[in-house]
């Protein structure tokens, strides 16, 4: 299988928003507005896989000043700072037919790459307590359970830290 990393395209969204709705529960995920806001508002945080040309999953997350991730961030596209000095995941989504293949591995590192190749001081990110170990594996450490009530579930921060302040 032919893994290409590619950044997103502004029509995408729709094809977009239906990955991430086949990635996570209704309560979590993006709705299809919130993804083409999210496209219209900062596309070079938007990264595309395509397994031998089919889109499989993507990554996306805005950017912020703070090392932390509140919920609001996700629905407010006017609190992205295009300058800000952390980069943050706010989804990794691969279909279920291309898991375990390397897939996000691949969208994760490549994304590290772009925020680190952009000055980043690191990123940032929540996920569930059973993505912990996989995260940690991408080099990201747990800083505890996090301040969100995102789609009612219980969340943790982990940062990704390439150089301090």
């Amino acid at each position: 299988m032919d893994i290409t990393i590619r950044p997103a395209r502004a029509d995408e969204a729709g094809m977009l928003a239906a990955i991430e709705a086949e990635c996570f529960p209704a309560a979590e995920a993006a709705s299809g507005e919130e993804i083409a806001r999210r496209l219209r508002t900062f596309p070079e945080n938007f990264l595309v896989a395509e397994a031998d040309g089919v889109p499989a999953g993507f990554i996306n997350g805005g950017t912020t000043d703070r090392p932390y991730l509140p919920d609001a961030l996700y629905h407010d596209t006017s609190l992205h700072c295009p300058d800000g000095a952390w980069q943050t995941v706010f989804g990794l989504n691969v279909l279920p037919q291309y898991r375990r293949r390397g897939i996000a591995a691949r969208l994760v590192e490549d994304f590290l790459a772009l925020a680190c190749k952009r000055g980043k001081l690191g990123v940032i990110l929540t996920c569930k307590e059973h993505m912990i170990p996989y995260y940690e594996r991408c080099g990201f450490v747990r800083y505890g359970v996090a301040d969100s009530s995102h789609g009612g579930a219980k969340w943790y921060d982990m940062r990704k830290v390439f150089r301090k302040e």
